[in-house]
């Protein structure tokens, strides 16, 4: 599975493009996919491949696609404080990322088949506490693994507020892995080739929703041939906070948030403290554009707007006769009356503009033909309209 996404050069660009593609949709998982890097979980050989959206197997170590965890991420609807428990558990990758949503009151827990893949989970997490950029940025709920199968859970066992396996379950397993749920819980899984998400609404209420189609190795069935019994599978307990560690977590979220006040003090973050762009103010007037193409003169009115942004400083321009010094004036045509019109070349942008004032649009069109005529002949059959002149507003046209 994956594919769905560009590869990316690095994890943050491999969440950018997760997010643009709506595998990724909330903060809280943008957060944590950015926090617990994709490639640290990869053997050293492998990096290259990291953040491409595809899965990956060697051995009996396995990442499942990008894509893939995207989707499991927000299905779980993850919130600080709640139990989770993942069966599959592999590297301890999806179980990093829910630790950082969790926080410091929640449960994570996770059931491998393989030994050895625990080791690797278990060095991977000592990796990621002692060098991760990110770790001191959240209250981490610290997964713990066990070694087992997951048919096999202890029926004593506490039930769960999410739940997600990470191998492909047969229809015969779903009540079982349903009964890990406490009501109101989440339940995410590959169940006959869908990803769906199964929420516990009441004792013997359920409510099924398929994610996306997937492909999924089928979980590992018991094997009792060699010891003729089961061999049950007793997940950690639940252990209460001693005083010491509530107190920790009560001073260093304090901390955190001094620290935060002074730094968004420093920066000058607040709306109020933002920088204010200077804009120059156009001068607003009422008047007739008139613009030649093919022979054909369309007029429009430009209507006198206030500027609406209210971020910006503004300041007087000169005069609009000092304004007009920076252009080429291609052609000035002025009658003594009450009329007249203006005809500007703009040499930096290649356009032109003809101005009347005070004039009838057939008393325009009149005095457009000898404008043209003897001033911009040659140049209106080489013109086009990038838009319809709209809204009244002014547009440019270029060569």
């Amino acid at each position: 599975m994956g594919g769905a996404v560009s590869a990316g050069e690095d994890n943050d660009e491999l969440i950018d493009n997760l997010k643009e593609a709506q595998y990724i949709r909330t903060d809280l998982v943008e957060q944590a996919f950015r926090a617990v890097d994709r490639g640290d979980y990869y053997l050293e050989e492998f990096k290259d491949s990291a953040y491409k959206d595809s899965a990956w197997k060697h051995g009996n170590i396995h990442l499942s696609a990008p894509c893939i965890y995207s989707e499991v991420m927000e299905a779980l609807d993850l919130q600080p404080g709640l139990s989770f428990l993942n069966l599959g558990s592999g590297t301890g990758y999806l179980s990093s990322m829910v630790g950082l949503i969790l926080g410091p009151f929640g449960v994570n827990h996770g059931v491998e088949l393989h030994s050895d893949v625990i080791e690797y989970a278990k060095q991977k997490l000592e990796d990621f506490i002692r060098t991760s950029d990110s770790f001191d940025k959240f209250e981490f709920c610290e997964p713990s693994f066990v070694s087992g199968n997951c048919l096999e859970i202890s029926p004593e066992s506490t039930q769960y507020d999410r739940v997600y396996c990470g191998a492909g379950v047969k229809k015969e397993h779903e009540d079982y892995m349903k009964n890990l749920l406490k009501v109101g819980g989440i339940l995410v899984m590959p169940l006959e080739e869908k990803l769906t998400k199964i929420t516990r609404t009441g004792p013997s209420a359920w409510e099924t929703k398929k994610i996306l189609a997937v492909s999924f190795a089928p979980l590992v069935q018991p094997n009792h041939m060699d010891s003729g019994k089961s061999n049950i599978v007793y997940l950690p307990p639940v252990v209460v906070r001693s005083l010491q560690d509530l107190a920790r977590i009560a001073i260093r979220g304090t901390i955190k948030k001094i620290i935060q006040q002074e730094a968004g003090s420093q920066t000058g973050n607040s709306p109020k403290n933002l920088p204010r762009c200077k804009r120059r103010r156009v001068r607003h007037r009422r008047m007739e554009t008139i613009v030649f193409l093919d022979k054909e003169v369309f007029a429009s009115r430009i209507s006198n707007h206030s500027d609406d942004n209210n971020n910006c400083e503004e300041f007087e321009d000169e005069t609009l006769e000092e304004e007009e010094k920076g252009r080429n004036v291609w052609c000035r045509r002025r009658d003594h009356s009450s009329s007249h019109a203006d005809v500007f070349y703009t040499e930096s942008f290649k356009t032109w503009s003809i101005r009347f004032q005070n004039s009838t649009i057939d008393d325009l069109q009149t005095r457009s033909a000898s404008i043209n005529s003897r001033s911009l002949e040659g140049w209106t059959q080489t013109w086009r309209c990038a838009s319809p002149l709209s809204g009244g507003e002014f547009k440019r046209w270029k060569r």
